[in-house]
């Protein structure tokens, strides 16, 4: 069976871009200049992709003075990021020692793949909650599309 997502789920999905984005809700804004020395692990064309895209979808904006800093879609983003971590680790899922970002995009995958019926385990029912209310608030379902703050 293949799973389809919501192409704001796949763009939210991109490892980078979580990394990117629990980084600043983990340790506040991302000075100019300092987005390599911050995530040194990350390629710089990975770099530029997560940054355009959450750009693009509003997750991010530069503010003067700060540097790179979370709207509050990025916020609500890094709410639902950390729910779903939170739930991938206590399941052991996708193993017992993933990092962040495959344990992220492990639940937000598994969310797409279970139905209404099916979501007995409160912790996925809780991300699913979580997925729809942040693609209603600010994915391609919205009425206003996402802008930077």
């Amino acid at each position: 069976m293949k799973i389809v997502l919501p192409d704001t789920l796949v763009a939210v999905s991109f490892a980078p871009l979580i990394r990117l984005v629990a980084e600043i809700d983990d340790h506040g804004p991302i000075r100019p200049g300092r987005l390599s020395a911050t995530l040194p692990d990350l390629a710089t064309h990975h770099l530029r992709q997560a940054t355009r895209r959450a750009r693009t979808l509003g997750l991010v904006c530069e503010r003067p003075g700060e540097g790179l800093t979370l709207t509050e879609a990025g916020r609500d983003l890094a709410d639902l990021y950390d729910q779903a971590a939170r739930w991938a680790r206590a399941s052991h899922v996708p193993t017992q020692h993933a990092s962040f970002a495959a344990r992220v995009r492990f639940a937000l995958r598994r969310t797409a793949s279970v139905s209404a019926q099916d979501r007995g385990d409160p912790g996925l029912a809780r991300v699913s909650e979580l997925v729809e209310l942040w693609l209603a608030s600010w994915g391609e379902e919205s009425d206003e599309p996402p802008l930077a703050a």
